[in-house]
Parts: structure tokens; C-alpha cells; sequence
């Protein structure tokens, strides 16, 4: 079965551009020009990837990302937007997307992009809970096989760039891992990141990660070097 993308812009000409070539590369496509019907759509369709534009008539795709996060519908986002301004980006990744483009793009690094959020879930969908590798750090429990976190047996809804940050830091607990590292090890050789998408990544994972706020126990910080998972708990 085709992957189904869901292309939100307001820009006709950009629209018809990225629908053409992803249909040519065997994609089904859905189409909105406004925030209410892309979340309608995006609501009733689940599609496996949303590439989202920012500044939209109605509800703005910062919004829509939002409440597809509070709904745990997890699909990848990438954030469309014409704007530089580091505000804009980091605001999109601590709302859940999953990674940004800045317009002008080339059609080619966008569907490089694609292919790559979608290689990433297909292989999750794939290994989803067909084992039993645990990890155990007290409450928290870290199931691999089923790509969970569990907390007290409540699970915490993770994406799944959270969910990979969580998951090679446990597995490599007690050792810190600079930003740089980290970029390369779990967002892999086919991001086009900057280090600062880490320390929002790790801030949001934090916010459902950590029961108190005040007091971080699991995913630490070794200041001036990187980040770490804390191996005084692992059981």
C-alpha cells in the first residue's frame, strides 16, 4: 500500500509542485489550503506524513501540530515555513514536529526528507511489539521492542524521535554524549539539523519523562559536555 501524505500550504503553485513529484514517486497525496481543513483531514485520515506550512488561513500549522500531538497522533511532521528567524524553527520541534524546512527548498531534498521519516516509522510498524527487551530504571521501564516507555505502568506518549533519544541513551546509560553525537546517532546521517534541535528535543522529553520537573532523576545534563542517562537507577 502507498504511503499517504498530506500537503497543508495556502500557496497553490507550491502545492501542485509537491503533490506532482510525490505522486510521481508512488505516493497518494491529500491536499488543504487552510488550517481547519488540514486538521479535519489530518483528524479523519490519519496520514502517515503531514508536510505542514506554518502561516495558514484559519488555524496556523503551529496550532495543528499541537493538537495532533495532544491527540497522540503520531505520524511524522515536517514544518513548511518562509521565515529564517531560529524562533520559528525551535517553536515547531518543542510543538512535536518532527523536523523543518525553510522555503525557498529544492523538490529533492523534500522528498529526500520524506523518504527518510517514512523509512524511520515503516521500520518501527515493522518491529512493533515483537519481543521483550526491557530496560528498567526503577518505575520507568523502556520496552524496545515495543518502541513504549511506561512509567509506574502508565505509558508516556513519546514521538518517535523522543522515543530514540530515550532509548540510546538508556542503552548506553552513565555515558555522556555531546550534541554533535547525538545528532548523528539518533537523528542519523540524513538529518539537516542544527544542535540546538537537541536541546529541544531533550527539553520536551523531559516534560513528560521526568515525574518531577524540579528535580531531573532519568535524562541528565553534564554541563559544558552533553547529555546522559542516569545508570544509578537501571535495575
Amino acid at each position: 500500500m502507498s504511503d499517504r501524505i498530506l500537503i497543508v500550504d495556502d500557496e497553490s503553485n507550491i502545492v501542485e509542485i509537491l503533490e506532482a513529484n510525490l505522486q510521481r514517486e508512488g505516493y497518494k497525496t491529500l491536499v488543504a489550503y487552510d488550517g481547519h481543513t488540514a486538521l479535519k483531514i489530518a483528524l479523519e485520515e490519519n496520514p502517515d506524513l503531514i508536510l505542514l506550512d506554518c502561516m495558514l488561513p484559519g488555524i496556523d500549522g503551529f496550532d495543528i501540530c499541537k493538537r495532533l500531538r495532544e491527540e497522540r497522533r503520531l505520524m511524522p511532521i515536517i514544518m513548511l515555513t518562509a521565515k529564517s528567524e531560529e524562533i520559528d524553527k525551535v517553536l515547531g520541534l518543542e510543538l512535536g514536529a518532527d523536523d523543518y524546512m525553510t522555503k525557498p527548498f529544492s523538490v529533492r531534498e523534500v522528498l529526500a526528507r520524506v523518504k527518510a521519516q517514512l523509512r524511520r516509522n515503516r521500520f518501527v510498524d515493522e518491529q512493533d511489539g515483537g519481543g521483550n527487551r526491557r530496560l528498567y530504571f526503577g518505575q520507568l521501564v523502556i520496552d524496545e521492542d515495543a518502541f513504549q516507555v511506561t512509567y509506574d505502568d502508565v505509558e508516556i506518549p513519546l514521538t518517535l524521535r523522543e522515543f530514540e533519544l530515550v532509548l540510546f541513551l538508556a542503552k548506553h546509560a552513565g555515558q555522556v554524549f555531546s550534541r554533535e553525537t547525538l545528532l548523528e546517532e539518533v537523528w542519523g546521517y540524513d538529518y539537516f539539523g542544527d544542535v540546538r534541535t537537541v536541546d529541544v528535543t531533550v527539553r520536551r522529553t523531559r516534560e513528560k519523562l521526568e515525574p518531577d520537573q524540579d528535580n531531573y532523576r532519568y535524562l541528565l545534563t553534564k554541563r559544558g559536555v552533553g547529555y546522559y542517562f542516569n545508570r544509578d537507577l537501571m535495575v
